[in-house]
């Protein structure tokens, strides 16, 4: 598992370290590191990342403040001189709490608990994906609860998902991987490295493409034969 990560610290120091220390794990990849809370939304808003190494005490926007702005909760490691704001920071989603100077050992161990937690929410989300009949679907301030059968299928558009059903079409800030392990591996199959179909609205299976209800959806060479297996 990649882990996509960013560093938020108003100390040029402190994120090259972060940064130098991530560098050495292979599941880390580093997006990007920010000295300004508001230059990291700017950068979050549109884009949806796995990890944050946070600062709490910065001039502009505390680190909790950043946390406060996002529209999504993705998982914290706080790095802070400051050991009195360890009890504030375990509100949120908190994998960590890493204390300046940051030594490499201490930095794995935070990492590897991070790592630890995204793959029990993407175990937890197979598991409900299996039992559910029906999703929701956070689009700006609403969120959408759709129904499984009704979904024909998902596309990616560049940082946002499209859930596409009979009669309507949701936009949603996540990713295809995301949606991908919400739903249930028995009725939708990825048939494109953008595309997710529902068997159950599949009609026709031709060489680049299939038809799902009225709408035809690419089939990526790689998925092809896998697409056929499963289909019969």
């Amino acid at each position: 598992m990649q882990i996509k990560c960013i560093a938020i610290d108003d100390e040029p120091r402190a994120l090259s370290v972060i940064t130098e220390l991530a560098s050495k794990v292979p599941f880390l990849e580093m997006k990007g590191a920010f000295r300004s809370g508001i230059d990291a939304l700017t950068y979050l808003s549109p884009t949806r990342i796995d990890l944050i190494f946070l600062d709490i005490h910065m001039p502009d926007l505390t680190g909790l403040q950043v946390l406060e702005a996002l529209p999504y909760q993705p998982i914290i490691i706080f790095t802070t001189a400051y050991a009195e704001y360890a009890l504030q920071s375990y509100d949120w989603n908190t994998a960590d709490y890493l204390l300046k100077p940051i030594d490499q050992q201490r930095f794995l161990k935070a990492v590897n608990k991070a790592a630890g937690m995204l793959r029990a929410a993407a175990t937890d989300n197979t598991a409900k994906a299996a039992q559910a009949d029906d999703i929701l679907i956070k689009s700006g301030v609403q969120t959408h609860r759709v129904l499984l059968n009704d979904i024909l299928y998902v596309e990616a558009s560049g940082n946002y998902v499209v859930v596409v059903t009979n009669n309507k079409r949701i936009v949603s800030l996540s990713s295809l991987t995301d949606i991908e392990a919400r739903l249930p591996k028995a009725n939708f199959v990825r048939v494109h490295r953008s595309f997710i179909i529902a068997l159950k609205h599949l009609s026709l299976i031709e060489n680049h493409q299939v038809k799902i209800g009225d709408h035809d959806v690419p089939v990526g060479r790689s998925y092809r034969d896998a697409l056929k297996l499963i289909s019969g």
